[in-house]
């Protein structure tokens, strides 16, 4: 079952500095991520820099592909429809979790090990923020899990975790990621 598209509606100024919609549509990148089973990424917006710049024509079109963190020191927003989870997952190797995070453009977040809680475990230096738009999931960290259902919010703060749909329906993301940076107290 297909959920619902949604619309991306970006605002920004005329010539005369009044707000106006500049495009209201569907988001103009998707990717599905290791084929049939996989994730679908919905790259909503980012920003390359904090604090943002504010144009008066807003564009995104600096980037051609898939990339898993936001820029450094901007911003992303993105919506992922995630699957329910199939045995193919379950049995991905070190080797297949960091191919499926190379196709996201940073095999280096991948912490994929014998013994992992979860075969596509991985961190970034970046605080998100994960709300349930439909569907449930279930957060994996290296001590512990919960499961996460419409409306509630996650703040990840660079930890180590992983997502599982142990459900039969699609589970719809929206993230919000920041560029940020590990302390001494926190590698």
């Amino acid at each position: 079952m297909q959920p619902k598209p949604f619309r991306r509606i970006v605002t920004g100024h005329d010539a005369d500095g009044k707000a106006i919609i500049v495009s209201d549509a569907p988001p103009v990148r998707s990717q599905l991520i290791g084929g049939p089973g996989g994730p679908t990424f919905f790259e909503v917006w980012h920003t390359l820099e904090t604090p943002a710049f504010i144009h008066s024509q807003p564009d995104d079109t600096d980037e051609s592909g898939l990339v898993l963190p936001p820029p450094k020191n901007g911003t992303r927003i993105r919506v992922i429809e995630f699957p329910p989870e199939g045995e193919e997952i379950r049995k991905l190797t070190g080797a297949d979790a960091a191919a499926k995070f190379k196709s996201m453009g940073d095999e280096k977040a991948s912490t994929s090990a014998a013994g992992a809680p979860h075969p596509l475990m991985h961190r970034t230096q970046t605080v998100d923020y994960g709300i349930v738009l439909e569907g449930e999931i279930t957060m994996i960290l290296d001590k512990g899990e919960t499961t996460i259902r419409p409306g509630d919010i996650v703040i990840q703060s660079g930890t180590n975790h992983a997502w599982a749909n142990r459900s039969n329906d699609i589970c719809r993301m929206a993230f919000v990621l920041i560029d940020g940076q590990f302390t001494n107290d926190t590698l």
